[in-house]
């Protein structure tokens, strides 16, 4: 059997509802084909290490996979993950825009949407989720309106 290709990726997302760790643990490992361990778990070849927290706001589970797999594009293991646990998922997107996050529904549903994240003493707090219509003031170049004009 051949070594999995190599896993050099970082993921970070949250979910809707207070899951359970293993449960979620068990969905990323059926997502990217191989297991998940904890963070302190003893090392197994090839697996992705995954860290499940809570913390507060709409979307209180957090999941960190450390060593994602290379072959496995993040969007689709989310899908997955999603679709599995019945659950929203939150990730962040490829825009250097702050409150942008990809939101994908159990259905496989994908879509930009614009989200509030406020630290807490629990961790970061994603609420008030809303459509990407490009009218958001980050989509219209940050609250210091920074981003310049387009030409006429």
């Amino acid at each position: 059997m051949a070594d999995p290709p190599a896993a050099t990726g970082l993921w970070n997302w949250c979910l809707d509802g207070t899951l359970d760790p293993g449960r979620v643990r068990a969905a990323v490992a059926v997502a990217v084909r191989r297991p998940t361990i904890e963070l302190a778990g003893p090392p197994v070849p090839g697996a992705v290490q995954c860290d499940v927290w809570h913390t507060e706001g709409e979307f209180p589970t957090v999941v960190d996979c450390y060593l994602a797999p290379s072959d496995v594009p993040e969007s689709v293991a989310a899908r997955a993950v999603a679709a599995r646990l019945d659950s929203r998922c939150l990730l962040p997107d490829d825009s250097l825009d702050p409150s942008r996050h990809l939101l994908i529904t159990p259905d496989g549903g994908i879509r930009p949407v614009h989200v509030d994240v406020a630290d807490t003493d629990a961790g970061p707090r994603w609420t008030n989720v809303r459509p990407c219509t490009g009218i958001d003031v980050w989509c219209q170049g940050g609250r210091g309106g920074s981003r310049p004009a387009a030409a006429a």
